[in-house]
């Protein structure tokens, strides 16, 4: 795993680029952890639980979905919440899905957009970028 940090008056961005594998997921929320544990942004104690979920299951549907051996993940303040987006090489866009019961799946993305005040996906000659807005007044207590 390499990170990168950025640092400026405005934004502050921590981004990481993970080999996909079972312990994706782990790493990702260890960065999330690392990035709000130094982030000034206002309401990110409040927003700590939904921001490991929301990149845990950001990385997990990499993991699942895609051949991708690495994934990027970026973690952005920007100023009225924290953008967190995750970037692969798979041009398929993510989609619903009916909840498998039985261990199937089909639970992430719906939780993702639950959680988030927005999410998008833009597309790019290498793939996909998911991105999702947390914003500490919309997040669920």
């Amino acid at each position: 795993m390499s990170a990168a940090h950025e640092l400026t008056e405005a934004v502050t961005t921590v981004s990481a680029d993970l080999t996909t594998g079972p312990d994706a997921a782990v790493r990702a929320r260890r960065v999330a952890r690392g990035f709000l544990g130094t982030a000034a942004l206002g309401g990110a104690s409040e927003m700590g639980d939904a921001v490991e979920l929301v990149v845990s299951e950001l990385v997990t549907n990499v993991v699942r979905h895609t051949d991708d051996r690495v994934c990027r993940i970026e973690l952005k303040d920007v100023g009225d919440g924290l953008e967190i987006a995750v970037t692969d090489s798979d041009p398929r866009l993510p989609r619903w899905r009916s909840p498998d019961l039985s261990g199937g799946g089909g639970f992430g993305w719906p939780l993702v957009h639950r959680l988030a005040a927005s999410v998008r996906v833009s597309t790019h000659a290498t793939g996909k970028t998911v991105h999702a807005l947390l914003t500490p007044g919309l997040v669920p207590a």
